[in-house]
């Protein structure tokens, strides 16, 4: 049966999608919509006749949008102009129960009606979905969640933010300042890894601002790139796109190598773990902690197993359309600042490396993949300084590396000087403590 769309009704759908896009959970779009007193999809339907609650559609509560509602919208096909049969089905005629068909079951023909919503925002919608955002102290959850991944171990990034403290002067005493929010990523296989005492990856930790001030700057020069030079960046995204099908895939599939072996490792020691238990070479208590640990691991890297199959699946079928993307960037007009609708519809992965170096020489490294066209490396122009901005960069090195002498003479000073202070303290305790031990003895 083909759908008839409802101008006003299917305004609503769009805005939905639109707020999914945004970050907006199931629950967060249905109090926004109840807020903003728009009819819940029964009460509309009823009130013109339509629906399968004429009878009770509770006409006395119009607003009451539920959270189920608005994930039922979110994941129907049917917006993309398709039809999906068999839903549901029963074991048999005597049987009243209805039961739900598993989605690979499902009997879709597609392109039947007109579309209300396009298939890139209806995938990328369900794309968002998969990744659980929740709030914290701060209130928002962050929109980067879900789309960083450590760049040598393939594991998402895990978010951490909340107060860090009082400050700490060079001799780590306080100093009675706070010390700036925390809000940063690091390596989820690194967090689990502490958790028992073993090194399965490295921090790499970097701040959630460090990434969107980064992130901004990248889709403002691929967007400023691709509007400027869009025979030039069509020829570029579609001639990088084999070669780097193939050095992705060949990354991928050692990675998932690594991984599927230590899966059985782990396989073969838990049903260690096991017969040593029941054999009483190992404690109920030791055991269970083992077993706790060993599970998480490898539920942890089951998940990052279909992740890379899901990547490599991906690849294989991959069709790069630069075309969409301009499309895309073609809808915006303002990169002043971050948006998370930004964020969700221009980026597909962020890959994290790990910093190298310490202090003001650290350096790190992070790849951004955007929709549609993947990595995309801008051509850059070498510019010829003048003499005067020449002389204004000698300055700055200059002014610098004073700075970092007066900073290690400083530092050295203070060192010294509390070396002193102990060495001072020590020798006034020396007598005072004699005087004690020669008491005692008397």
């Amino acid at each position: 049966m083909d759908w008839i769309i409802d101008e006003e009704a299917a305004e609503v759908v769009r805005r939905i999608y639109r707020m999914a896009i945004e970050g907006k959970g199931p629950y967060e779009i249905a109090r926004i919509l109840a807020t903003e007193k728009v009819e819940r999809p029964s009460y509309y339907l009823a009130q013109r006749g339509m629906g399968n609650h004429q009878s009770n559609y509770n006409a006395a509560d119009p607003y009451t949008w539920r959270g189920g509602t608005v994930a039922d919208i979110l994941s129907k096909q049917e917006y993309m102009g398709h039809t999906v049969n068999f839903r549901t089905y029963k074991e048999s005629y005597k049987d009243k129960r209805v039961k739900m068909t598993p989605k690979e079951d499902l009997v879709i023909f597609e392109n039947t009606q007109e579309a209300i919503i396009d298939k890139e925002t209806w995938e990328r919608v369900q794309t968002l979905r998969k990744t659980i955002r929740r709030t914290d102290s701060i209130g928002k959850a962050n929109p980067l969640t879900g789309l960083m991944f450590c760049a040598d171990c393939g594991a998402k990034m895990y978010n951490h933010r909340g107060k860090a403290g009082n400050a700490r002067d060079w001799a780590g005493r306080p100093n009675g300042k706070k010390r700036p929010d925390r809000d940063e990523y690091n390596c989820s296989r690194y967090d689990l890894g502490n958790q028992h005492y073993d090194k399965y990856c490295t921090t790499h930790l970097i701040r959630t601002a460090v990434v969107n001030e980064l992130l901004l700057e990248a889709i403002k020069g691929v967007c400023d790139y691709a509007l400027n030079n869009e025979a030039e960046f069509m020829a570029q995204v579609c001639s990088a796109s084999e070669d780097r099908q193939e050095k992705a895939a060949r990354s991928i599939r050692q990675r998932k190598q690594r991984n599927e072996k230590r899966t059985d490792e782990l396989t073969r020691l838990i049903r260690k773990l096991y017969e040593d238990n029941v054999s009483g070479r190992l404690s109920d208590t030791l055991f269970e902690q083992m077993l706790r640990d060993f599970e998480a691991e490898l539920s942890d890297l089951t998940e990052i197993v279909s992740q890379d199959q899901q990547e490599l699946e991906r690849i294989s079928r991959e069709t790069i359309n630069a075309e969409k993307f301009l499309s895309l960037v073609r809808k915006y007009t303002d990169f002043s600042e971050l948006t998370p609708a930004m964020i969700n519809e221009f980026v597909e992965k962020i890959l994290v490396h790990q910093a190298q170096g310490k202090g003001a020489s650290r350096i790190q490294e992070i790849e951004i993949f955007f929709n549609f066209v993947g990595k995309v490396d801008i051509p850059h122009k070498e510019v010829e300084l003048t003499e005067e901005e020449k002389a204004a960069l000698a300055e700055q090195e200059r002014r610098r590396a004073k700075k970092a002498e007066y900073n290690r003479r400083y530092m050295e000073k203070k060192r010294r000087q509390w070396k002193e202070q102990q060495e001072q303290e020590q020798a006034e305790q020396l007598p005072l403590a004699a005087e004690q031990k020669g008491e005692h003895i008397a």
